[in-house]
């Protein structure tokens, strides 16, 4: 999936977090958006991938060239994120048959695959924090969506898990790839770097 992002910009009462951040995300390629805390790292995530919209430019969706409307991104995109919540009343095989009801899985067995057959009956809200984290890196990398976003997606995992990380992220092919975070190890070493902070902006005035 291509992204075509013109312009953007995000701005917060009277202080911009990013402007005129103009960009081509290609399809298949991995993109590792870096900047210091506070710079806009997982905001620019969300209005990329629709959930919040910029404040100033426009974005333009493509599959296989076809332009895809704005309000039917969610069909194409897979997020993992920290701050995301699970519904935590549902057992893992509950929230695991409820997200593939509106994606294709990749895999047969996902909770297989995540390494959580231990859990597979246990309720969200019994889980660790690591263990909520690799479910929402498993829901997302065992979707079938060219559009990938994960943001700071190694938060709460162990060793073990972080090796079943970079894994799974390695065997990722043929998706457009956006890891937000400064910490090298997330992302490949030959991932496209989105330097936030060259695009800070500055206080401005109230509207009139």
């Amino acid at each position: 999936m291509k992204i075509v992002a013109e312009n953007l910009g995000k701005r917060f009462n009277r202080e911009w977090i990013f402007r005129h951040f103009s960009f081509t995300l290609e399809p298949g390629k991995t993109y590792a958006i870096t900047g210091p805390n506070g710079s806009g790292k997982s905001t620019l995530s969300q209005i990329l991938w629709g959930q919040v919209p910029p404040t100033a430019g426009a974005i333009r969706y493509f599959v296989n060239e076809a332009a895809v409307q704005a309000i039917d991104v969610f069909k194409y995109v897979s997020i993992a994120a920290p701050y995301m919540d699970l519904i935590e009343e549902f057992t893992l095989e509950e929230i695991v048959r409820f997200h593939f009801k509106f994606k294709k899985s990749k895999v047969q067995d996902v909770i297989e695959h995540a390494e959580l057959i231990h859990a597979r009956s246990k309720k969200i809200g019994a889980f660790s924090s690591g263990m909520k984290q690799r479910l929402k890196l498993a829901l997302a990398f065992y979707s079938d969506t060219p559009l990938l976003f994960l943001d700071e997606p190694t938060t709460n995992l162990d060793k073990h898990a972080i090796a079943w990380y970079k894994d799974n992220l390695g065997r990722q092919t043929g998706r457009t790839i956006v890891i937000a975070s400064n910490q090298e190890e997330e992302y490949p070493s030959n991932s496209s770097k989105i330097d936030l902070s060259a695009y800070k902006g500055a206080v401005t005035k109230p509207p009139q």
